[in-house]
């Protein structure tokens, strides 16, 4: 059987060829002979495609590579970053990863992060490098020794109230760090350059759903500042340096190996220990919480997408209020939560809720996981590391749904392994 033949193979057109007489054979004949060209087909096929190419407000559809790719993944000991990195390992990519891993949360969880990795991929195809991101040298040395096609900047100073205290820091990792990257990609001609802005960046906006296409001027902390300036950044260079850019506004992420300075990490935990936990204003402030394997397919089909410069939006599209949320984690935890209830936090925004049709359409990004299931995994996760029996509503879910990828969890990091990346 010819390729053009397996291309037609279980089509209307290949069952009526099978299906002819040997009456018809000369009219089947007349027909085959504008067939059964594999460069016809091929060409036609390829001019098919090209019609029927989704279009999302006057910008068209870019073909997903499908090459092996070197990419440097830059704060890939972190949360995000570590999925990420393991992402792209399992497919077959490699990956360089540099981290400071600075102390704004806990060391050791990078450090595991990384040694997860090491343990399940090996060091053929993964490399982690210890340094700051706006050293020169080091980013140039990076790009040289290991010739990175691909980047996925990850790194970046995170949190908004801690970005009020400390404006100077989150200036000098974002800002500084992000131009040190886009310079060395530009030099080295890299093929994309995907980077984390925030869903910070829309403030207070009143829109039931935050699009891409809101103007965003008006950031009310310095974190949602910086995230804005790499974006203009982004931009820049990708129109100076025909350099493929894209920024991926990340909507409240959780999930597995999550950080320790987030809602759910800290509700999670402190619910388990019976502690008391802040809870800011009366509870009706709400949140698009994603789940992180939602981010990290969605970040993969950004890196494997070149667009001369887009910003989407990944989310979960739904809100989440934070009266409910606890309610969710008190039953999969199977406790009351002792809170102590606080004013609003300067610089928090009321509300996110993302519209992700521009990324449904041009990155064919859809998010899978509900909240409710994402907390089941959540706390599972944590029961699972710090040797605590799984609720009946927890056990309850099992099995359901997306909870599969439960059996697919990543062991418990040893303190015997985490010596392999020290």
């Amino acid at each position: 059987m010819s390729r053009a033949e397996q291309k037609l193979e279980g089509s209307p057109m290949a069952t009526n060829f099978n299906q002819t007489t040997n009456d018809d054979v000369n009219s089947v004949a007349s027909v085959s002979d504008d067939l059964d060209s594999d460069e016809e087909l091929f060409a036609r096929s390829r001019k098919r495609r090209k019609t029927t190419r989704k279009v999302y407000k006057g910008v068209e559809e870019v073909d997903p590579t499908t090459d092996r790719k070197v990419v440097l993944v830059t704060g890939g000991a972190g949360f995000i970053g570590s999925h990420t990195a393991d992402y792209l390992l399992s497919r077959g990519d490699s990956v360089v990863v540099i981290d400071e891993l600075n102390s704004y949360y806990s060391v050791d969880l990078k450090r595991a992060n990384i040694a997860h990795n090491l343990n399940k991929h090996g060091p053929e195809n993964f490399t982690f490098v210890e340094g700051d991101i706006c050293d020169e040298s080091l980013i140039e040395e990076i790009f040289s020794s290991y010739k990175v096609t691909h980047v996925c900047h990850l790194a970046a100073r995170a949190g908004v109230r801690p970005s009020i205290d400390d404006p100077q820091i989150y200036v000098h990792s974002n800002v500084r760090g992000t131009t040190n990257l886009l310079s060395a990609a530009a030099k080295h001609k890299v093929k994309n350059f995907v980077f984390a802005s925030s869903s910070s960046v829309y403030g207070g906006s009143k829109s039931t759903f935050f699009s891409e296409e809101e103007v965003v001027d008006n950031p009310v902390s310095p974190y949602a500042a910086t995230k804005k300036a790499c974006e203009l950044l982004a931009h820049t260079y990708s129109h100076l340096y025909s350099l493929p850019c894209t920024g991926l506004r990340f909507f409240t992420v959780y999930g597995e190996r999550g950080r320790p300075d987030m809602a759910p990490f800290k509700f999670v935990d402190r619910i388990s220990k019976g502690e008391e936990m802040l809870q800011f204003g009366d509870g009706s402030s709400s949140r698009d919480y994603t789940y992180i394997s939602d981010i990290v397919e969605g970040t993969v089909r950004a890196i494997d997408r070149p667009y001369k410069y887009q910003v989407f939006n990944l989310g979960k599209g739904s809100g989440t209020t934070l009266k409910d949320f606890i309610s969710i984690v008190e039953d999969f935890v199977g406790k009351k939560a002792v809170k102590k209830i606080l004013p609003d936090q300067p610089g928090d925004v009321p509300r996110t809720c993302a519209s992700t049709e521009k990324a449904r359409v041009l990155l064919g990004y859809e998010a899978k996981v509900s909240f409710r299931e994402g907390m089941r995994r959540t706390v599972m996760d944590y029961n699972r590391r710090n040797g605590l029996k799984d609720s009946q509503a927890v056990l309850q879910g099992e099995g359901e749904g997306e909870s599969k990828g439960m059996k697919k969890m990543v062991k418990i990091v040893s303190t015997a392994e985490l010596g392999l990346c020290v």
